[in-house]
């Protein structure tokens, strides 16, 4: 099938990302599992090809305006759900070395199959709640970066998130809408995590008229042992 692609390369020359034609057929061959995919399990709500572009792709990919992702980090998505950000990061930014972590196993399956189609190296996709898979050493603490696009609200994330990081690493949560509210409420959360806000970053994405943000942690201190709290509190009992 035969897709315009001019939309996808202007967005990608206002974020610098540069791809090779292998690097965009994997974008192609994605979309395409991912669509397939969705059929019989509901893995997006958005399936339009531009959108897909937009709202997925380009917006996974943002995060190279703020971050330089030219290196070797050591990478974990938590709840990647479809696979976003981290497919795309990994597909443009091929030495990252990425975790993959949702709660749904089918999703984790459908992962699976995108990283052997592919033919990515250094990613896995790990099926696992936050609040058990934080608390086993060799997940806790040993991130450079934790991305995150999940919709929970900040201090929840917060919480599930920053027990991955190492000290000096950083937790970046995607964020679009108003945020001012839940990041005063998040900060005591923040902290308590031995993290501290470090920057917010509101862009217009690539091409369209939507606000995002990227909410920059920096991981300060070590997380107390108590954190992540168990299964379903932190969603229910924000910090």
């Amino acid at each position: 099938m035969q897709y315009n692609l001019e939309k996808f390369q202007n967005g990608l020359e206002c974020l610098g990302v540069n791809l090779s034609h292998q690097q965009l057929n994997q974008f192609l061959i994605f979309y395409e599992m991912l669509i397939e995919k969705n059929k019989v399990v509901n893995l997006t709500a958005i399936t339009e090809f531009d959108e897909v572009i937009e709202k997925h792709f380009l917006d996974s990919l943002s995060l190279a305006r703020s971050i330089n992702l030219e290196k070797p980090i050591k990478m974990l998505d938590l709840g990647t759900g479809a696979g976003f950000p981290g497919i795309p990061l990994k597909i443009a930014f091929p030495q990252l070395k990425v975790i993959l972590m949702d709660s749904l196993n089918k999703r984790v399956l459908f992962l699976e199959d995108v990283i052997l189609k592919l033919g990515l190296s250094d990613v896995v996709a790990v099926h696992g709640r936050a609040e058990e898979m934080a608390r086993k050493p060799e997940y806790r603490e040993q991130f450079d970066i934790c991305i995150s696009r999940a919709v929970s609200n900040l201090s929840s994330l917060s919480e599930y998130c920053i027990p991955f990081v190492r000290q000096g690493g950083m937790f970046v949560s995607y964020k679009s809408g108003e945020i001012e509210e839940e990041l005063a409420q998040a900060k005591k959360a923040v902290h308590l995590l031995g993290g501290e806000i470090n920057e917010v970053e509101r862009f217009v994405l690539s091409g369209t008229d939507i606000w995002r943000s990227f909410i920059k942690i920096e991981k300060k201190k070590k997380t107390p042992k108590i954190y992540p709290r168990k299964a379903g509190t932190p969603t229910k009992c924000p910090l």
